[in-house]
């Protein structure tokens, strides 16, 4: 493979990796500020 297709193969692994790892992130934060809204009520 040429330079170029390694670079734009990284930047797609980025981008997927990246965007599933925000998401995750994402979904642990609003499970914690349910659940602390939840026991608040």
């Amino acid at each position: 493979m040429d330079a170029s297709a390694v670079t734009m193969m990284l930047v797609g692994m980025v981008i997927i990796w990246g965007g599933l790892a925000a998401s995750i992130l994402h979904a642990v934060k609003k499970s914690k500020q349910s659940k602390a809204e939840q026991s608040k009520a």
